[in-house]
């Protein structure tokens, strides 16, 4: 065979098997967005758990014999005991299980890729170093299968990150459920995205750089961040002294950040990037958020003086050094937690398809030290206060919206389940095509009579 038939058959190949997973990735979710909440609902005889009111709180607010009202997607009453007069309520008798406020999960990339091996479905990034226009609920996949996964394990609400260059554009707060982007969308920006540079250099088997290089690196990677804002808060005063200038789509992206009324994402893991990110914003007026933090703890002090949220990565993760103790990041959020910083913690895989795993990532930190009711702040209340939406989100409390779960017990705890989901007093759909699978194989092992 020539080489020429041979090149022609492996691509066909190769196209073949891209178009099987093109056609696979792109397979809607089979779940149905339901209507508005129709009719006031009333859930009884539960034990309602909320988290701490403070971030450096510890203790759950157990609330038992709880009843739970709502009524057009808003909480408006809560108490325990007996319950009269529900005429015109839609009743659900939880006696023996539990009601938590939705999780969110954030940082994530939900919904901007379902496929990895195909590109189609892969929204995570763009090519540019600078686009901070770029907000992420715009490419959100709402019929995302991964979606619906997600959900099954907790998480109605999620704090959605695009990646990419340098200045990566604006997260956004999501709900779990609505047939389009816009239906998704709880707040298109949350702020802007920020990858900060190494400051010290790294030595490394796979890096061929030289000491010197990295940092020479490193201190022009600084001046070109410091240089585009000096030149977007340029842009703006001109702008609004002379409105003729000719529009700029980034500078203007970056109004709320300069003008205080957004925060500033910071992705910086070791202690030397979160020390120069907070002098830099400081030394600039900018309200920042560290993402990634794996080092947060060592600089807790320094994050807890200039009221520093952290937003960390995940805690099922290797220590950063080999001089760091085997359980360094397990014990982060309770050093964080004592230090009075405010603290999220997500999945921090930077695959979306494992972000059902989030509880758990909480429950591991519960297991090191964090305190129950912090635990569940960091994955409900915290994250919602880091991303201004803890007026709707994060608590059961009347006047938010009625986005909640009902458990078997602490969803941190492996052995539980999630049975009942609300989504601003909607009930969602918690099926799957993992959950559909297992019904298919429970059946064939049924008829097989392996099993009863």
């Amino acid at each position: 065979m020539n080489i020429r038939n041979l090149t022609t058959k492996t691509t066909l190949c190769a196209t073949l098997v891209g178009l099987h997973f093109a056609t696979t990735a792109s397979g809607q979710s089979r779940e149905i967005t339901p209507p508005a909440q129709q009719t006031p609902m009333a859930i009884v005889n539960t034990t309602l758990h909320n988290p701490p009111a403070n971030h450096d709180g510890s203790d759950e607010i157990i609330i038992e014999d709880a009843w739970i009202l709502f009524d057009e997607g808003r909480i408006t009453g809560i108490g325990s005991g007996p319950l009269e007069d529900l005429d015109g309520y839609e009743v659900f008798d939880a006696s023996g299980l539990h009601v938590y406020p939705g999780l969110i999960a954030g940082p994530t990339q939900l919904g901007l890729l379902e496929t990895e091996q195909v590109r189609a479905t892969d929204d995570r990034s763009e090519l540019d170093n600078e686009h901070p226009e770029i907000q992420a609920w715009v490419s959100i996949n709402p019929d995302s299968d991964l979606i619906t996964v997600a959900r099954s394990s907790g998480i109605m609400t999620a704090l959605v990150f695009p990646g990419g260059g340098t200045i990566s554009g604006q997260p956004s707060a999501i709900r779990l459920d609505g047939w389009t982007t816009e239906d998704l969308a709880i707040e298109q920006s949350l702020g802007v995205i920020v990858k900060w540079p190494l400051i010290h250099s790294v030595s490394s088997r796979f890096s061929r750089r030289s000491n010197s290089d990295q940092s020479g690196r490193a201190r022009e990677r600084l001046k070109k961040i410091d240089t585009y804002f000096e030149d977007a808060e340029a842009w703006l005063a001109a702008r609004e002294t002379d409105p003729t200038i000719p529009f700029n789509a980034r500078f203007a992206a970056l109004s709320g950040v300069i003008a205080g009324e957004a925060p500033l994402f910071i992705d910086a893991s070791r202690a030397s990037q979160i020390e120069s990110a907070v002098a830099w914003s400081k030394r600039r007026g900018y309200d920042i958020v560290i993402v990634g933090g794996t080092a947060a703890a060592e600089c807790a002090p320094l994050l807890a003086r200039h009221e520093v949220p952290v937003m960390i990565k995940g805690m099922h993760r290797l220590p950063m050094t080999r001089h760091s103790d085997h359980d360094a990041i397990y014990r982060m959020p309770e050093r964080l937690r004592k230090a009075g910083v405010l603290f999220s913690i997500g999945n921090g895989s930077g695959e979306p398809q494992h972000e059902r795993n989030l509880a758990h990532q909480a429950g591991t930190a519960g297991a090191y030290g964090l305190p129950a009711g912090a635990a569940l702040r960091s994955i409900t209340l915290s994250p919602a206060e880091i991303a201004g939406i803890d007026d709707r989100l994060g608590s059961v409390e009347e006047g938010k919206s009625a986005t909640l779960i009902i458990t078997t017990g602490n969803p941190m705890e492996i052995t539980s389940d999630v049975l009942v989901s609300f989504i601003d007093g909607r009930r969602i759909d918690l099926s799957n095509r993992q959950s559909s699978l297992v019904n298919k194989y429970r059946e064939k092992y049924r008829q097989m009579g392996l099993i009863e």
